[in-house]
């Protein structure tokens, strides 16, 4: 499943904002692919092992066992901050963040908004993520920080339809 998932991403990725010969970013894409794959299968044998450990222990399975074991798993697979550790948990806080809104909905934590709160979110993201890529973009997650310079920065300097069908930065062999 991670090949399936991070191979198409570390391609298109890399040969969009990856410099370097045509064997270092096939190098770079197989890396990324494999650290990914390696983690969510270690996570999973992980997780699975400690869940039926802790069902065994205590006879049957209850609810704080997949947090206990999610969270060991977590720790010890994707506790290492780098590149593809990060991107994933990020993945995951955006889809928590939303889970845990509609859990709250649902238990009656929250009252069931009148209107659709989404463009109120899809507002409140975008505008902060672009006052933190003008002013503060080192804070900003590196692949994040390449997407929006390529949209925002690059765009301002066209040569010809290369730069919008390629890429739009001319080297000196141009």
């Amino acid at each position: 499943y991670g090949a399936k998932i991070r191979a198409p991403h570390a391609l298109v990725m890399t040969f969009l904002f990856k410099s370097g010969s045509l064997r270092e970013k096939l190098k770079a894409i197989a890396q990324a692919t494999y650290t990914h794959s390696r983690n969510l299968a270690c996570f999973v044998f992980t997780y699975k092992g400690l869940m039926a450990l802790q069902s065994r222990l205590q006879g049957k399975k209850i609810p704080f066992h997949s947090f206990f074991a999610a969270c060991i798993g977590g720790w010890l697979v994707f506790g290492e901050n780098n590149p593809i550790n990060s991107q994933i948990i990020m993945y995951l806080l955006s889809r928590i963040l939303f889970g845990l809104s509609r859990l709250a909905v649902e238990k009656g934590y929250v009252p069931q908004p009148k209107q659709d709160p989404f463009p109120l979110v899809a507002a409140l993201i975008w505008g902060i993520v672009l006052w933190l890529f003008e002013y503060h973009r080192q804070t900003l997650q590196p692949s994040l920080q390449s997407s929006m310079t390529y949209l925002y920065d690059d765009s301002d300097v066209w040569h010809d339809i290369s730069d919008f069908l390629i890429y739009n930065k001319r080297t000196d062999s141009k």
